[in-house]
């Protein structure tokens, strides 16, 4: 009986050995074979941001503090998107898994927030952002680990990172033409008032440049904090100034305390003609429709814009988020931002960002708002300029627009009254 255990145990000391053995060369193998291990690498460069049968992509959004009364609902135009391209199949046969952070309308907290979801969750892309202190926040970090920004909102320009696209407008698709129709069909004294960051001033830098070049005259020109409520002193200057035009660059919750506190002074759009470029469909229901009715917005897209795309977004856009649900310019460009990547990462072949951001050269989209196509020079994106009148029901009426979508220019090169400060400002 000993000797038949002795003769068991022998046995299996023996196959214990024989697969460690085993174990171990195929280890060397892996570890030895050249195209086994590069292949390896590239499937975890190439496939940043995926994860199984998904591909994590990041919407960093203010949903709290001032900027929220905005924000909220450019993250909502983002999600509507990745559900629709979910529905259709998805992205290189993969769902799209949005990760959502909060910017908390601090600037820190975006760039706090990028990092976050480009070291951690590890997302393919971030959708995000609205004021320009938040992009210029996020933009060091997407610089850093090379990742890619889709920011939505139209800007002061001045810049073109190559981890930036940009689907707002640069200020030749929208300052520079409002100034000029402002100019021709409302007159030449101006008062410039706006947030106290960069967006406005650097935005109002570039309006009395052009002012200075056409003759006309700057009456005035006032910033606050973002965040403001009191305006009575700012309007009392208004008042003794008389201005043809108030070009308004005021962000966020400002511009209900502003056109509230502007009518209960007495002045109203039949008065003074208020134009502004960050006042639209939503930040009109906030203010009141009878509040802000007969001033004037300038943007590349409106509610009202007689597309059949934009008549099938406007009815999604509302399934989803109930009836009264009104879209606008920001929501609209956070919505095709999600489609240009996706044909973008499907014309790479991959969600890598340097071959995504080659694939992305010149493609375009049929946007709510009309085709749309990336400037391979400058990653901003053609767009139409439209004028519009505040309707006592809250819609933009469409006054005017340009004949073709406008190539982007954010350092303003085409104007000959803009060399030295797209100089100076671009230092």
């Amino acid at each position: 009986m000993r000797k038949r255990n002795f003769f068991y145990l022998l046995i299996l000391g023996l196959l214990a050995i024989f697969m460690v053995a085993c174990s171990a060369a195929d280890n060397a193998a892996s570890a030895t074979d050249p195209e086994e291990g590069t292949e390896t690498t590239e499937e975890s460069e190439s496939n940043e941001g995926n994860d199984g049968d998904t591909i994590k992509v990041g919407i960093l959004h203010s949903l709290s503090g001032t900027m929220a009364i905005s924000e909220t609902s450019v993250q909502q135009a983002e999600l509507l998107a990745i559900e629709e391209i979910n529905e259709n199949g998805g992205v290189l046969g993969k769902q799209l898994e949005p990760v959502i952070e909060d910017g908390a309308s601090d600037w820190p907290t975006f760039a706090e927030k990028a990092n976050k979801l480009l070291q951690q969750d590890e997302v393919a892309t971030i959708f995000g952002g609205w004021t320009s202190a938040s992009r210029k926040a996020m933009l060091p970090v997407v610089e850093e680990h090379n990742g890619l920004l889709f920011y939505p909102v139209q800007y002061e320009g001045m810049e073109d990172s190559p981890n930036i696209f940009y689907t707002g407008a640069a200020p030749n698709q929208q300052i520079v033409p409002a100034v000029d129709w402002l100019l021709e069909n409302r007159g030449d004294s101006f008062f410039l008032l706006g947030s106290d960051y960069v967006f406005p001033r650097t935005a109002n830098a570039a309006i009395r440049a052009q002012l200075e070049n056409e003759g006309a005259e700057l009456v005035g020109e006032e910033y606050t904090p973002l965040g403001h409520t009191d305006y009575n002193t700012v309007i009392a200057k208004i008042r003794n100034e008389n201005p043809d035009v108030i070009f308004n660059t005021l962000n966020g919750d400002s511009n209900v305390a502003f056109f509230k506190q502007l009518k209960d002074a007495g002045i109203t759009s039949d008065d003074i003609t208020v134009l502004s470029v960050s006042v639209a469909e939503e930040e009109i229901k906030g203010i009141g429709a009878d509040v802000i009715e007969g001033h004037l917005t300038s943007w590349n897209y409106y509610q009202t814009t007689d597309t059949p795309e934009n008549e099938e977004f406007v009815a999604s856009y509302q399934a989803e988020y109930g009836e009264d649900a009104v879209t606008a310019d920001p929501i609209e460009a956070g919505y095709f931002g999600v489609y240009l990547w996706a044909k973008a990462v499907e014309e790479a072949g991959t969600t890598d960002v340097d071959e995504v951001r080659e694939a992305a050269k010149g493609i375009t989209f049929d946007a709510p708002n009309g085709t749309v196509t990336i400037d391979g020079d400058n990653q901003h994106v053609y767009k139409t300029v439209r004028i519009g009148e505040v309707q006592s029901d809250g819609m933009i009426s469409e006054l005017w627009q340009t004949e073709e979508p406008v190539k982007p220019d954010p350092y303003l090169d085409e104007y000959d009254w803009a060399s030295d400060l797209s100089e100076s400002l671009a230092e």
